[in-house]
């Protein structure tokens, strides 16, 4: 095992909420008021009520999203869930809950929208006449295996419909909680219609806690990538995002210990800052990691251009400038190393059908 850098994370202060990403709750940046905290000055000795999650139905009548993404590698995507419970501090979909006029702080780990018809919506997207079929992407905006999922089970139904389509579908996720869908995975997985990424940011169980509180540990990461290619799914590792004086001395170590678990292939991922999450970001490191907070910003703006966020297509996702092409070097040569870098083959689309409806025992009048 690679070495792996350990930070020293500062006692969180009174108004950091335990198992939540951040106490800050900015307002929507489409409303025209802000309303925004102070101290007037009175000593306030009833103490604030602790965020709970709530849930709230999406009545949408639509749930496969299509992009045309230069450098995304799918074109079509489910995400049965809008806001993340697991409260990672650096998603880049935070800004997103803004478009539902809720914050994309406290808002977006504890105010959870849910979308009951996913598998029938789904089913009926399937069976239009004109549907190609293509790789499904489950879980590239908010994770399909949050908490949430233990109790609404959206995702299984989700896979479940796949599986009698035959259709093909690509999960990334950071929860263990992948494996309780092991059966209906293997089953595809042994079709070539399913393949499976887990996200690993750190091996460091106490910034892992601190900077995706909710999300499994690392340690059950790996044990799902051991349990899931065991059961002949393929899967591979996620190092994203990689955050410049963070996590990023931890990249080998992070492919090493994937590889070691059976990992079969990599990808990585620069930090991005879009929006609100610039400033949600900052806060966090000057509460959590005060000392190296400027240092941290320092190397992030030298990664993007000057800036903390850069949304062209092309750099987006791996930065420029000198770190950045560093860090990917040293993702190259660690990919060679620890044998991540096969070729793995293409999930098949070919098996595609649409199931016949059971036969009906009511006789016809005609």
């Amino acid at each position: 095992m690679g070495l792996i850098s350990r930070l020293h994370l500062a006692d969180a202060p009174p108004n950091a909420w335990k198992g939540r990403g951040t106490a800050q709750n900015p307002g929507c940046r489409f409303e025209r008021e802000q309303v925004e905290a102070f101290d007037d000055g009175w000593d306030h000795t009833e103490a604030p009520e602790r965020p709970q999650t709530s849930l709230i139905r999406d009545a949408t009548r639509s749930i496969i999203a299509r992009n045309d993404s230069p450098d995304l590698g799918f074109d079509r995507s489910i995400n049965p869930y809008r806001g993340c419970e697991h409260g990672c501090i650096y998603c880049f979909a935070r800004p997103t809950h803004a478009y539902l006029g809720l914050s994309p702080g406290l808002d977006f780990e504890t105010k959870i929208v849910f979308k009951p018809e996913a598998a029938r919506l789904l089913e009926a997207e399937l069976s239009k006449p004109r549907y190609k079929p293509e790789v499904l992407a489950l879980g590239t905006n908010t994770d399909p295996y949050q908490p949430v999922e233990r109790t609404l089970g959206l995702t299984r139904g989700i896979l479940e419909v796949l599986e009698r389509f035959n259709h093909p579908v690509s999960i990334v996720t950071k929860s263990a909680g992948v494996l309780r869908d092991l059966d209906l995975l293997a089953r595809m997985a042994a079709k070539n219609l399913a393949r499976v990424h887990l996200s690993i940011t750190t091996l460091d169980p106490a910034l892992a806690r601190t900077m995706e509180p909710r999300a499994a540990s690392p340690a059950r990461r790996l044990a799902a990538i051991a349990a899931l290619q065991n059961a002949g799914i393929p899967t591979g590792v996620m190092a994203a995002p990689m955050i410049p004086g963070v996590n990023d001395a931890e990249l080998e170590s992070i492919l090493e210990e994937a590889a070691q678990a059976g990992a079969v292939d990599a990808h990585m991922q620069l930090l991005r800052l879009p929006s609100e999450l610039g400033p949600l970001f900052t806060d966090w490191l000057h509460t959590h990691l005060p000392e190296r907070a400027s240092h941290v910003l320092s190397l992030i703006r030298q990664s993007r251009a000057g800036r903390l966020n850069d949304p062209e297509f092309g750099s987006r996702f791996t930065g420029t400038g000198p770190l950045a092409d560093l860090l990917h070097q040293r993702f190259a040569r660690a990919v060679r190393q620890f044998r991540l870098d096969g070729v793995q083959k293409p999930l098949d689309t070919t098996q595609f059908r649409v199931p016949q409806a059971a036969p009906t025992t009511q006789l016809s009048l005609f």
